[in-house]
């Protein structure tokens, strides 16, 4: 009896780490999070809209980049991001020193360094959500500090906070979003 008992509790712990480790497996975000794309952006919007999706998400990144690597490694690896990303978004990465041709959103040729430095992209990583009109609409600079944030960057696109007003008539930023999603938190 006592040596099924052991048994018994000896699997479940078995199982319960197991699943813990399936739970948490890091997945490479290059074949689990950004979508494999020949550089045209047109084309990516118009899968993008076939597809159902509510944006186009472009991670602008750099290969020396400590904070892109920190972004890919703690939080475009996790399974959950991905998967919330797939569902919703058409996810690229565009290097901001590569010399790639790619054709932009309006159509033009040009490179993927010249594509950022026309979306004013200087320092990296920048997280960008486009609308299926191929309009940016969220900015946010630097690496989300958790999944938590990043997902809430996420929700900010896909609730359309961005386009409310705050009581001072101004758009509602990710800033106070973030705040105000805290403070949430905190309550409950």
């Amino acid at each position: 009896m006592i040596l099924k008992a052991s048994y018994l509790i000896l699997m479940s712990l078995f199982l319960i780490v197991g699943n813990f480790a399936i739970a948490s497996t890091a997945r490479d975000p290059y074949q689990y999070f950004f979508e494999q794309n020949l550089g045209d952006l047109v084309e990516e919007l118009a899968t993008a809209k076939d597809a159902g999706k509510k944006g186009v998400f472009v991670f602008f990144e750099m290969d020396e980049c400590p904070f892109c690597h920190r972004m890919k490694t703690t939080i475009l690896n996790q399974a959950d991001i991905q998967e919330l990303f797939k569902k919703n978004f058409h996810s690229i990465s565009i290097d901001i020193e590569g010399d790639v041709e790619i054709t932009d959103f309006e159509g033009n040729v040009t490179t993927q360094k010249n594509f950022a430095s026309k979306n004013r992209v200087r320092a990296t990583p920048v997280l960008a959500f486009y609308d299926l009109e191929g309009k940016q609409v969220v900015r946010y600079t630097g690496a989300a500090s958790s999944s938590e944030e990043f997902k809430w960057l996420a929700e900010y696109y896909l609730q359309g906070v961005y386009k409310i007003k705050d009581e001072s008539g101004r758009n509602i930023n990710f800033s106070k979003y973030k705040r105000l999603k805290k403070q949430q938190k905190s309550i409950n």
